[in-house]
C-alpha cells in the first residue's frame, strides 16, 4: 500500500512537471511574441477560454504562479481542472498580465486508470501473499501438527507406542525430542503407578482377611463379656469399612491408570435386573415401592467389573438414603438409564456431588463417600455422562451415553 501510495505521488508529480513545461514554454513564446510584435507603443489584447493577455497596471512578478483551478463554465457542479499559469511581464513600457490554462481532464483519466491498476495489483499482490502464506504455513507446521494430533489421541496405557518424529525444522526437533524423553518418563510413572495398585491390593488384603477371621474367632468365644464382645464387634465394623474403602481406592486407582479395557456391549439393563434381586432383602427391610420401566436395553462398552460397579452404587446409594415406605423408579432406553428415588436428605451441592469422601451427616458409618466419584470416574472414562438434579425430595441420577 505504502509503495502504491509512493508510486502515485510520483506519477501526478511528473505529469505536473511536464504540464508545467508546457505552459512555460508557451507563456516564452507569447513574451516573445509581445517584445518583437509590438511597436510604437501599441497594446495587445487576448481574450480565450486558455488564454489571457492584457496590459495591467501592476508591478511585473519575478516568477509565474503556477497552480490548479476548477473552470465551472461547463461543469457548474464539479467543475473542469486546469493547470493554469498566471504572471505579470514588462514589455517596453507596458505591463501584461498573462494566464495560460490547460486542461487536466486527460490527466485526470489517467490518473483514475492509473489508480485503478495500481489497485488491482495491489489486489492481486494481496491475494497471492495470501495464499502463499496459507501453503507456506501449513507445511510449515505440518509436523508440529502431527505432533499434536498424537499428544490429543494418546492412551496411557499406550503410551509407549507413541513416537515423535524427526523433522526438518531444529526448533520442531528439540520440541520432538523432550516429548518423546517425557513419553519415557510418563510411561515408566505409569508402570511404577500400575505395580503399586496390584501390589497394594495383594498385601493389603491379606492382612485385613486375616484380622477379620481372628475377629469373627474371637466372636465366637463364650468367655467373652458383654462389653468385650461390643467392642470386638465394633473393631470388626471398621475392619469391614476399611476393607470397602481400601477396595474404592484400588478401583478408583486402577480406572485411572485405564486398567480396565472396555468389553464388547454391555448391557446395564441386565446388570440392573440381577443387583435387584442381590438388594431384594434390604427392599423388603425398608419396604420400598419399586417401579421399572424398561422400555429398550441401556447397551454401551463399558468392562464387565465396572458395569457391575457403576450400577451397584447408583442403585444402593437409591436404597442407602431412602426412606422407609419410600419409591424407587427405574427406567431405561437406549440412549438414557435414570435411576429415581425419594429422600429426606437436602440435595447435594454440585460442588461437592462427586468429591471423594463426601458423606451425608445421615449417611451411618457403612458409607466411605466413594460412591459417587467412582460413577464419575466411569463415566468419564468410558464416554457416558452422569447428571443429577432433586426436585420436592426426589433425586434424579441419569446416564447418557455422549456422542
Amino acid at each position: 500500500m505504502l509503495t502504491g501510495l509512493y508510486l502515485f505521488r510520483q506519477f501526478n508529480m511528473q505529469i505536473n512537471e511536464r504540464s508545467d513545461r508546457e505552459l512555460m514554454t508557451e507563456e516564452q513564446g507569447w513574451i516573445d511574441y509581445l517584445e518583437t510584435g509590438l511597436e510604437n507603443g501599441n497594446t495587445f489584447i487576448l481574450r480565450t477560454r486558455e488564454v489571457a493577455v492584457y496590459p495591467v497596471n501592476a508591478n511585473p512578478n519575478a516568477f509565474p504562479v503556477i497552480e490548479d483551478i476548477a473552470d465551472n463554465t461547463l461543469k457548474p457542479k464539479s467543475g473542469l481542472p486546469y493547470r493554469q499559469l498566471s504572471q505579470v511581464v514588462s514589455i517596453g513600457d507596458i505591463s501584461y498580465q498573462i494566464i495560460i490554462k490547460k486542461s487536466q481532464e486527460q490527466k485526470a483519466v489517467l490518473v483514475t486508470n492509473f489508480t485503478r491498476i495500481m489497485m488491482l495489483v495491489l489486489a492481486g499482490l494481496f491475494i497471492v501473499v495470501i495464499i502463499f502464506n496459507w501453503i507456506i504455513s501449513r507445511n510449515l507446521w505440518a509436523p508440529f501438527r502431527r505432533s499434536l494430533q498424537k499428544i490429543r489421541n494418546t492412551e496411557l496405557n499406550k503410551i509407549q507406542t507413541l513416537h515423535f518424529e524427526k523433522t526438518n525444522t531444529k526448533e520442531f526437533n528439540e520440541l520432538n525430542s523432550s516429548l518423546n524423553d517425557m513419553r519415557d518418563k510418563i510411561y515408566q510413572d505409569y508402570i511404577n503407578m500400575k505395580e503399586f495398585t496390584e501390589n497394594a491390593a495383594h498385601e493389603m488384603q491379606t492382612p485385613i482377611a486375616v484380622v477379620r477371621g481372628k475377629l469373627e474367632l474371637l466372636l465366637q468365644d463364650h468367655n467373652l463379656n458383654e462389653g468385650q464382645l461390643q467392642s470386638v464387634a465394633e473393631a470388626s465394623e471398621v475392619l469391614n469399612r476399611l476393607g470397602k474403602l481400601n477396595q474404592g481406592l484400588l478401583l478408583l486407582s486402577k480406572i485411572e491408570n485405564n486398567q480396565y479395557e472396555p468389553a464388547a456391549s454391555i448391557s446395564l439393563t441386565g446388570i440392573t435386573k440381577k443387583y435387584m434381586r442381590l438388594f431384594d432383602e434390604l427392599i423388603k427391610d425398608k419396604g420400598l415401592i419399586v417401579e421399572t420401566d424398561f422400555k429398550e436395553d441401556f447397551n454401551t462398552r463399558l468392562h464387565p467389573v465396572l458395569a457391575d460397579s457403576l450400577v451397584a452404587n447408583l442403585l444402593g446409594n437409591a436404597i442407602k438414603y431412602n426412606y422407609a415406605g419410600g419409591t424407587l423408579l427405574i427406567m431405561t432406553s437406549k440412549t438414557d438409564y435414570q435411576i429415581t428415588n425419594t429422600s429426606r436428605l437436602e440435595p447435594i451441592p454440585q460442588n461437592k456431588l462427586f468429591k471423594r469422601f463426601n458423606t451425608s451427616n445421615d449417611a451411618g458409618e457403612s458409607s466411605n463417600g466413594l460412591g459417587l466419584a467412582i460413577v464419575k470416574k466411569i463415566a468419564d472414562a468410558n464416554g457416558l455422562q452422569v447428571d443429577y438434579h432433586a426436585k420436592n425430595g426426589v433425586h434424579y441420577f441419569e446416564l447418557k451415553i455422549l456422542k
